[in-house]
């Protein structure tokens, strides 16, 4: 047979969206049908529809015709029958959509499977097929179905009775008899019956192939995709396996030739074909109405509402508020507009006073443009669920482009003033173009899960939407390498190869890695897991919830796209996913959860709760000195979108002191137009700026001369050139999208108007070229202040209440460790304390407690400097912040879950302090937490405060436990109220005594930080600070401060170390070094070159004490460090040191000195440190900076160098010698860092010791 003229067609077809079953994909599959002239091709996913949209509207483009169906799993008696026996037992049914009815219903049978029937798999059973069966055709399926089950099992009368069903149910005309050959004996066994079947009954037969990938060389990685779906290994000989390697999309001469015995099976999928007409609309809208109260509607009304909280919940839904019920089309009644405008210009006399002339023509035009297009009830169901939220106390308001809409503002929906701000609602939405407006809508993350409960019962239908995870290229290999038995050292190393990108794909990583392309062509095994991964690569592997998207409805969502339930959630999502339910008409919402919003409305709380004074962010001053001060100063961790390293160097460059700088600098901190922040900070402090006609200069006042915004580009065509300003947006979104064809349309018009402005041709060119290259990166304005607003109210918060704020962010990365860990550096810059746990007084948590922290250091002393009010420069103004210590969440503690958290302040609460271990196991509920908790709490020092170590305690648990458990299983039979006291102390409690052994400093340190992800009681390089202090030049903190190249020396513990392929360089493919170190400031990665890590990679172990020599890198956002030598704490005190320094009271210990001198000879210098008798004296080495000594003493002293022959080698020898000759405390090492910090002798003794000080002998008598 040719394939150009084919008798048959695919109808039983499984994609990639059959998770982890199917491994076609759609494209792939509609260009197959295409190569082999198939008119039509259908689609049958196991259970589900989540691709049908994807195929039908893919078929369409390609001229083939789609045919959608569905692989149904049918329950063996009742759907809502849940038991082991059924899903085994549960059979297979295909059907497909013949018309817009049948494909309805095919959403009904999808949707009902899952929300009903799901037991394994999404079941529907005969009595729910009934219901549904118009517009659908039917076959007996494969060897699944119940017709071909039955006469396997040679139950011919079973397969009669079940044969004539389903002609009850779908008529001949509607019912096919399937045959299928995959070379399975049983199919060979059971056609001839099939057919003889059809015959009997009259109806026709259908051959198909059960096709679950594209092509014969498709099998073994399908096959391997099978193991991952089981977490089988391929060497497996039990697991399951499909039977043969058949089950491919066959030609039509393929297929022919396996039904050369009944041609008319093939022929009739044509028929089917021919029967199937299902034709979709995507051209309407269906959006749910707001149906406008009475009263409201009449008597007007007041949007002061939206800032009131009155006491509500997600059940209050005023009945007269519920929408109309509407067919399937857009609709909207005169009321919704009207009451809508009512609603915005009470909220603009509210939001202005005034209602000016100026300002009644954009309401008016606005509202036209809304109204005329059908969207009054899109912005009422907007304002009514934010309206709602903020009633309960919900932070919430628009982001992005809604914010350029005066409506939206009047409305409360959005914070920023669009007049002020200068933003325009065509940006928002095109007047030209019927397209539904997008209002994204942060919420605090707490309260969405409400607000979306509100929409659901106050609209009736509401789902939230599908997403769906495809298999990454890392993922891929590892999924590849685990059922191919690849070992996990194996597997880990070949996925390290492969570059952390988004976007990567294996074939582009082959391209970029020289490494991976080599063990690619030298590895049998590792080039099998390559090809394999590579063709699973892309495939859906899981569905997931989409974090922010959810559809509304006015009726069942069922009637519009089907549903999907796991069996883990108590709600249903869409089977189609966010661009696919907006292609078919629906109103997608997004509810973006913003964790700034949670912890802004957390830090208000717990401020308004310790100062007893109400705090309205939206009402805070926007000109604060203070607030600006604390940009300007670059303090900016915790504050959003502005605590990136990167954003606080331009912080402190711009010295923001107005809010249109914030804005400028949220917008230009992005990749394209970061090159133009230095003009900007320069032009703010006074650099001049020109144009080339005066509406530029006005146009771009606001930024100095720089094209920033889309706003401004639009500004620019529409006042420059001349033309409309609907017009200027869509070529600065051609612009952005590159689209040569409509940008060059512009061009022309755009000179024109030009030129008629005054501008002559030649520079409107250049103007038009400049508007090309700025506008390719210019960010939108609307954006840019809405996050402007929110940091600065951010800001706000931290300047005012800073212990509040901490908490709040602390709270919310209770997840993250490393943040916690950031942040508690920026507790203490400004003088704030974050205490360890403790079970008596640590809530679930980070809380603040009330007093003065006891931590000043000179971050926090600097506190102080703000803009100065006349010039907005700094100055040391602003008033002293204040300072307050933070106790740590239990929540924060690793291992320890809410439940077990609810029992402990459940008991504290009811019982007081705990006393020990053995009255908390006694006390708390210990259903509710087992001994991994119990001992993640003591590890972390919760139970520090009961005077019993923690080694002790951990040593003890399990007695406790076994005691604390017969104390409440006494208590819960009633046995101990016997004795009169439920609370009375069971025998021999006070004569429980602990050990008193420790663990270890550094074993119990390790313990603390595997449950805190940090150090809290105290750090180990604690113990090397003053080592550190005075042989590095610079902290991790500060490199920020230093620019690109310059040469520091970083002390610090090695907390990790990876090897990445080098691309470029001397030897491209080589592997260098990617250290992460932390000092007591904070943590960097630091990289070594090839020849670096091969020299170094000795001393590059975690938890090694190291100091690192090499130069800033400042190339990206985070500063890095290129490292040229790694030096050991002893060589670093030998090369990093300058002198040693004698303190001598006598001759004799001169003479002891110049011993120590011959026997060490070296090249330091030595100072002799000599008491005078003068009293009250400024100390002699007061120019040494010498933090530990006191600068008031009664007895003064004289710093003498030594001659260039007294020079000596500093080093373990040396300070041994001089440990056994002198006093511990006349013996100091003055380091080689700017500050020419002292070392004491036992400072140095550590650094060479690791901890453990040498206690020197007694001195020896000299004289």
């Amino acid at each position: 047979m040719s394939t150009s003229d084919p008798a048959f067609v695919h109808l039983h077809v499984h994609t990639h969206y059959s998770l982890l079953d199917g491994a076609t994909r759609i494209d792939e599959l509609i260009e197959t049908a295409k190569k082999l002239n198939m008119p039509a091709v259908a689609i049958t996913d196991h259970g589900n529809l989540f691709g049908a949209i994807e195929f039908f509207q893919a078929a369409k483009r390609a001229g083939i015709k789609p045919i959608i169906g569905c692989e149904l799993y049918l329950a063996k008696e009742h759907r809502r029958k849940k038991e082991p026996s059924e899903s085994k037992e549960a059979t297979h049914l295909l059907v497909l959509a013949r018309n817009l009815a049948g494909y309805r219903n095919l959403l009904h049978l999808s949707t009902r499977a899952y929300t009903e029937g799901f037991y394994r798999k999404p079941r529907i059973d005969k009595e729910l097929l009934r219901e549904h069966a118009e517009g659908l055709i039917c076959t007996s399926t494969c060897l699944g179905g119940e017709i071909p089950q039955a006469l396997i099992a040679d139950d011919r009368r079973r397969a009669e009775e079940l044969a004539d069903f389903y002609l009850s149910v779908f008529g001949p005309e509607r019912f096919y008899i399937e045959l299928q050959d995959h070379g399975i004996p049983d199919q060979r066994k059971i056609n001839p019956e099939l057919l003889d079947l059809a015959k009997r009954k009259g109806v026709g037969v259908i051959a198909t192939n059960d096709v679950h990938y594209l092509e014969s060389g498709d099998v073994e990685a399908h096959d391997i995709l099978c193991c991952i779906n089981t977490g089988a290994l391929v060497s497996d000989e039990e697991r399951f396996r499909f039977p043969t390697g058949e089950f491919y999309f066959k030609t039509p001469e393929q297929m022919s030739a396996l039904f050369r015995g009944c041609p008319e099976a093939l022929s009739n999928t044509l028929r089917v074909v021919e029967l199937c007409e299902l034709e979709l609309d995507f051209s309407k809208r269906y959006a749910p109405v707001y149906r406008v109260p009475d009263a409201e509607a009449e008597g007007g009304a007041s949007n002061a509402e939206l800032k009131a909280r009155p006491p509500a919940s997600a059940g209050d839904v005023e009945p007269e508020a519920r929408p109309t019920a509407m067919s399937l089309q857009p609709s909207e009644t005169p009321a919704d507009a009207a009451y809508l405008r009512k609603l915005v210009y009470a909220g603009a006399a509210e939001r202005y006073g005034e209602i000016s002339a100026e300002l009644r023509e954009r309401i008016d035009y606005e509202l036209s443009v809304i109204v005329s297009k059908g969207f009054a009830s899109y912005f009422l169901i907007v304002w009514d669920f934010v309206r709602y939220a903020r009633s309960r106390g919900i932070p919430c308001g628009a982001r992005g482009s809604g914010c350029s809409s005066v409506v939206t503002y009047c409305l409360r929906i959005s914070q920023p003033d669009p007049i002020r701000y200068g933003l325009y609602f065509e940006r928002f939405m095109d007047p030209d173009r019927d397209e539904m407006p997008d209002i994204d809508v942060d919420i605090c993350q707490d309260g969405r899960a409400e607000v979306i409960e509100y929409v659901r019962r106050k609209y009736g239908h509401v789902a939230q939407i599908i997403t769906f995870n495809t298999m990454k290229a890392k993922a891929a290999l590892k999924d590849v390498g685990r059922v191919l038995g690849l070992s996990f050292e194996k597997a880990n190393a070949l996925t390290k190869l492969v570059p952390t990108d988004l976007h990567i794909t294996l074939d582009k990583a082959l391209e970029q890695e020289p490494e991976l392309k080599k063990l690619y062509h030298s590895d049998e095994q590792m080039r099998k897991v390559i090809d394999i991964s590579r063709k699973l690569e892309g495939l859906a592997r899981n569905a997931g919830v989409h974090a922010a998207g959810v559809v509304v409805a006015d009726q069942p969502m069922v009637n519009f796209l089907p549903l999907y339930q796991s069996p883990k959630q108590d709600f249903v999502i869409t089977q189609y996913d966010g661009p696919t339910v907006e292609k078919v008409g629906l109103l997608k919402m997004d509810f973006l959860g913003l964790r700034t919003l949670s912890v802004l409305e957390r830090a208000r709380k717990l401020a308004e709760e310790n100062t007893r004074t109400a705090i309205d962010l939206d009402a805070i001053d926007l000109a604060d000195l203070r607030v600006y001060a604390q940009f300007a100063r670059g303090e900016t961790m915790g504050i959003f979108q502005f605590e990136s390293p990167g954003m606080r160097d331009v912080l402190k460059r711009m010295r923001p002191n107005r809010i249109e700088d914030l804005i400028a600098a949220n917008a230009l901190y992005r990749p394209g137009p970061m090159a133009y922040i230095d003009a900007y900070v320069s032009r703010k402090h006074g650099e001049a700026w020109t144009t080339p006609h005066p509406i530029m200069t006005d146009v771009l006042a606001e930024t100095y001369g720089i094209m920033v915004y889309q706003e401004q580009v639009s500004r620019l065509v529409n006042r420059l050139g001349d033309i409309e300003l609907k017009k200027a947006f869509r070529l600065a979104k051609a612009i952005s999208k590159k689209k040569v064809d409509q940008i060059e349309a512009f061009r022309e018009p755009f000179l024109a108007g030009c030129e008629k402005n005054g501008l002559p041709r030649a520079t409107a060119g250049e103007v038009f070229e400049a508007i090309l290259k700025f506008g390719g990166y210019a960010f939108n304005k609307a954006h840019s202040t809405g996050y402007a607003l929110v940091a600065y109210q951010t800001a706000w918060m931290k300047a005012y209440h800073p212990a509040e704020f901490m908490a709040a962010l602390l709270t919310y990365e209770m997840g993250d460790t490393g943040k916690i860990a950031e942040y508690r550096e920026a507790c203490a810059q400004m003088g704030l304390t974050l205490e360890a746990p403790t079970i008596n007084r640590s809530g679930r948590d980070f809380t603040v407690e009330k007093g003065r922290s006891a931590l000043r250091d000179e971050t926090s002393r600097r506190r102080g400097e703000g803009v100065s009010e006349r010039r907005g420069e700094a100055s040391r103004a602003a008033p002293e912040a204040p300072v307050g210590r933070i106790r740590f969440g239990l929540g924060a503690i690793k291992g320890v879950g809410d439940k077990a958290i609810e029992a402990v302040l459940a008991a504290r609460s009811k019982g007081g302090a705990f006393r020990d271990i053995f009255d908390f196991c006694e006390r708390v509920d210990l259903t509710a937490l087992n001994r991994a908790v119990v001992e993640a709490l003591i590890c972390a020092g919760a139970f520090d405060e009961t005077g019993a170590t923690r080694r002790a305690m951990v040593e003890a648990l399990d007695d406790a436990i076994a005691a604390g458990q017969r104390v409440q299983e006494d208590r819960r039979s009633g046995q101990m109220m016997m004795f009169g006291s439920a609370d009375l102390e069971p025998s021999g409690r006070g004569a429980r005594r602990l050990s008193s052994a420790e663990w270890s400093e550094a074993d119990m340190l390790a313990r603390e930080k595997a449950v805190l992800g940090f150090y809290i009681t105290r750090h180990p390089l604690a113990a090397y600070e003053a080592v550190i202090r005075a042989c590095a030049t610079a902290r991790i903190a500060d490199l920020g401060r230093y620019g690109d190249g310059v040469e520091v020396v970083i002390g610090g513990m090695i907390t990790s170390m990876r090897t990445v392929v080098t691309k470029s360089g001397r030897n491209p493919g080589s592997r260098m070094g990617v250290v992460t170190v932390e000092d007591l400031s904070g943590r960097i990665e630091a990289i070594l070159f090839p020849d670096d890590l091969t020299k170094h990679r000795a001393l590059l172990n975690p938890d090694a004490v190291v100091f690192l020599v090499g130069e800033v890198d400042r190339r990206r956002e985070t500063p890095s460090l290129r490292v040229r030598r790694v030096l050991p704490r002893a060589d670093a005190v030998r090369e990093l040191s300058d002198a040693v320094v004698f303190t001598v009271s006598s001759e004799a210990r001169i003479e002891a000195v110049a011993n120590l001198v011959r026997r060490h000879r070296g090249g330091k210098a030595v100072y002799l440190r000599v008491a005078t008798s003068a009293a009250s004296a400024t100390p002699a080495d007061a120019d040494l900076d010498e933090p530990t000594k006191p600068s008031t003493v009664q007895t003064a002293y004289a710093l003498l160098e030594a001659g260039r022959d007294f020079r000596v080698d500093i080093g373990p020898d040396l300070l041994k010698d001089a440990a056994g000759a002198l006093d511990a405390g006349d013996i100091a090492v003055l380091g080689s860092a700017p500050r020419r910090t002292w070392m004491s002798l036992k400072d140095v003794q550590t650094a060479l010791n690791g901890g453990s000080h040498v206690q020197p002998p007694a001195p020896a008598r000299l004289g």
